[in-house]
């Protein structure tokens, strides 16, 4: 064998080495997501938020508190405006329950309202009720890793299974090696960006860093957004299975 040749077999099983060893350090896409979701979720968690939703011609914004245990259980409850308290939604795995105090009827969600306004704001119901679908549903692709204040941005591109119920055409997510999701887009069918997820802050809260002010823009409407900023959070409590019920959903028990 010619030296040039013996060369270049050295050169590319060294090139096989370098990238096989950055390919084993780095995690996957789809486990970068999931660890993302975890960490914001945690066990189990407890939190005091306030959403304020955004119009050209009005701003209204409501406090909520919220109570979440693993992926597949969270109650949401609004505290004020006055006229709003006791107002909430009740998920568990994907049912989804809404509480009406006005007239004191609790509503189970059929499918074709999931992906309706949640609250009036620009989430939806499907948004609250479908954390880790993307983790189930989604083919995922790390597609570039950038710099974020010193720490790994990790960008992946998500594009749904072939039989998978969702409405999105893809996704895209950026997660930091911290585990903070620092922004998440939405695409129709055609490849279109529909809406935007920006995380504005993001703070220590409970020993750990979270992204403590969001804000879901409308693409095609400038002036149409709402914002989630997190007053108070503690992750990893002990909750009651009986706080995610129908029936502390309609009456709340002692503190829940």
């Amino acid at each position: 064998m010619k030296i040039s040749n013996i060369l270049k077999a050295v050169t590319a099983g060294a090139c096989l080495m370098v990238t096989t060893a950055l390919s084993a350090q780095q995690p996957s896409a789809e486990q970068i997501i999931l660890d993302a979701i975890n960490h914001e979720r945690d066990t189990s968690s407890y939190s005091v938020i306030t959403m304020t939703i955004h119009r050209p011609d009005w701003q209204r914004s409501m406090t909520m508190k919220s109570w979440t245990k693993g992926m597949k259980k969270s109650l949401v409850r609004v505290i004020e405006p006055k006229k709003d308290a006791g107002s909430g939604n009740l998920l568990i795995d994907e049912s989804m329950w809404s509480y009406a105090p006005k007239i004191n009827r609790v509503i189970k969600l059929p499918s074709s309202m999931m992906n309706q306004s949640w609250m009036g704001s620009d989430f939806t119901n499907n948004d609250l009720a479908k954390a880790d679908d993307i983790v189930d549903y989604y083919n995922h692709n790390l597609v570039d890793v950038r710099e974020h204040n010193g720490k790994k941005l990790y960008v992946i591109e998500s594009i749904p299974k072939d039989t998978a119920p969702v409405v999105w055409g893809k996704e895209i997510v950026e997660v930091r090696e911290d585990r903070v999701m620092l922004g998440h887009k939405f695409y129709d069918q055609d490849g279109k960006l529909v809406k935007r997820l920006e995380v504005n802050e993001v703070k220590n809260m409970d020993g750990k860093l979270v992204a403590s002010s969001i804000r879901m823009l409308n693409v095609e409407e400038s002036e149409h957004w709402t914002e989630v900023k997190i007053e108070e959070a503690r992750f990893g409590v002990d909750l009651p299975e009986r706080i995610f019920t129908l029936s502390n959903l309609r009456n709340p028990r002692q503190g829940y």
